[in-house]
């Protein structure tokens, strides 16, 4: 039993290689900050947005990260709920990435906001019409359950490390027993706690549909080619669980290899995430294929000049990279299992998590460039948008926020949940703590 909790929180301590990364992360984060303070100084001029592409990287990667949050249902909910007992060293990895790219997915709309002190207006003037509310209004939500979804599994493991670890930092001994809410194994407590846990279980997929229909909603709601479509709600949920896996995938491997995890993050559920990824991109490629398919037989003037300038265009490039390297060549190599093991799988991961960014700067970006109106009496600038140094320095500030935010919770709270890990070895590591 000691060894479970020695293993599993050997890494909750301060060392160089933490003060190396969060300076590093630190130093990058005040140079975006700096680039933000730029934008709000002389507004959004000075982006590459103009009239025609208003929603540039920004609306992008507020896409992105709506859809990598959602792997917190995937894992905890569904595959939680129908028995997967395989996934339970998981569940916290995914319920951190949910709760840190949902946190910044809503500071991502303030970085797109040109006078971001009427943010209060949304709630104040709000219409229940507007999907804008209901956006904001779903993340929030599918924030909360997360986040209380990641902590309320977390008390008894805090309470065992708070009575039986030794080596904890001294300044995180009142931290964990604040948060562990005088946890001693009492009935009552183990009986509201699951009770708890399995309402929220069946409360986040409800939230989780939502949260990413809805976004799928403010595009299909226009009649813009490229957006103008009926399966945008599932074809979006089919995305976001692509890139959620992915991201896990990629996590798994640093907090196995970085943390010594590889008792408890096996090559099993590596090749089992890696099955996960395969069933979840096929379905994600026949959407793709649906996308282009429905307005390429219909072939509406519209929509064959948005088809070619992504197929043979503007951005043949990057859509023939996302489809082919980003979702197809991953879909046949991870059939072999030798390619779901962890390095090789996490290679893949890497590039189908690329491609996810990019899916959705294809699914902005070409639309917009296109309107049903000719663009004319306008600079030649209007006409293209190219992201500038300052709008890329403000999307980068947003992953840095992410892997601070995941960095925190990783490095002062246990990655594998302790008492589970124990439960299922037949061990009792709350037993010293009974009152």
């Amino acid at each position: 039993m000691e060894k479970i909790i020695s293993d599993l929180s050997h890494h909750i301590r301060l060392n160089k290689g933490f003060f190396l990364w969060m300076g590093f992360l630190g130093l990058a984060l005040i140079a975006c900050l700096y680039a933000y303070i730029q934008q709000l100084s002389y507004g959004l001029g000075v982006t590459g947005m103009r009239d025609v592409v208003s929603w540039g990287l920004y609306i992008s990667n507020f896409v992105f990260f709506v859809a990598s949050s959602l792997i917190g249902m995937l894992i905890s909910a569904v595959l939680g709920l129908i028995g997967m007992k395989w996934v339970h060293p998981i569940t916290r990895i995914a319920e951190t990435i949910a709760v840190a790219f949902a946190a910044v997915a809503g500071l991502v709309i303030v970085m797109d906001m040109g006078r971001p002190e009427r943010l209060a207006y949304v709630f104040m003037y709000a219409r229940f019409q507007s999907p804008i509310l209901w956006d904001v209004t779903v993340i929030t939500t599918y924030f909360v359950i997360s986040f209380l979804l990641l902590l309320l599994p977390m008390i008894p493991d805090l309470a065992v490390l708070y009575k039986r670890f030794g080596n904890l930092p001294g300044w995180l001994k009142p931290v964990y027993k604040a948060l562990s809410l005088n946890w001693c194994n009492l009935p009552e407590q183990n009986r509201i706690i699951r009770r708890s846990i399995y309402i929220l279980l069946i409360l986040i997929i409800p939230a989780a549909l939502s949260i990413h229909t809805v976004t799928s909603w403010l595009f299909a709601f226009t009649t813009r080619s490229g957006w103008d479509s009926t399966i945008f709600g599932p074809y979006f949920v089919s995305g976001a669980f692509v890139a959620g896996t992915a991201a896990v995938i990629i996590a798994m491997f640093f907090f196995r290899k970085n943390y010594k995890l590889q008792d408890y993050l096996t090559d099993l559920h590596f090749n089992n995430m890696g099955k996960v990824l395969v069933l979840v991109a096929f379905v994600y490629l026949y959407f793709n294929i649906n996308e282009y398919l429905v307005p390429g037989y219909k072939l509406k003037r519209a929509d064959a000049v948005h088809l070619r300038e992504l197929m043979s265009g503007q951005f043949a490039l990057i859509f023939w990279l996302v489809q082919v390297c980003g979702l197809l060549i991953p879909i046949i190599m991870m059939l072999f299992r030798r390619m779901r093991k962890p390095l090789p799988l996490t290679i893949i991961s890497a590039a189908v998590l690329l491609g996810a960014w990019f899916k959705r700067y294809l699914i902005v970006i070409p639309t917009m460039s296109h309107p049903f109106l000719p663009v004319q009496h306008v600079p030649e600038n209007f006409k293209v948008y190219t992201p500038t140094l300052t709008e890329i320095a403000i999307t980068l500030l947003s992953f840095i926020l992410v892997l601070i935010i995941i960095t925190l919770i990783s490095k002062f709270f246990p990655v594998i949940p302790i008492v589970e890990t124990a439960n299922d070895k037949g061990l009792d590591p709350l037993k010293s703590i009974e009152s």
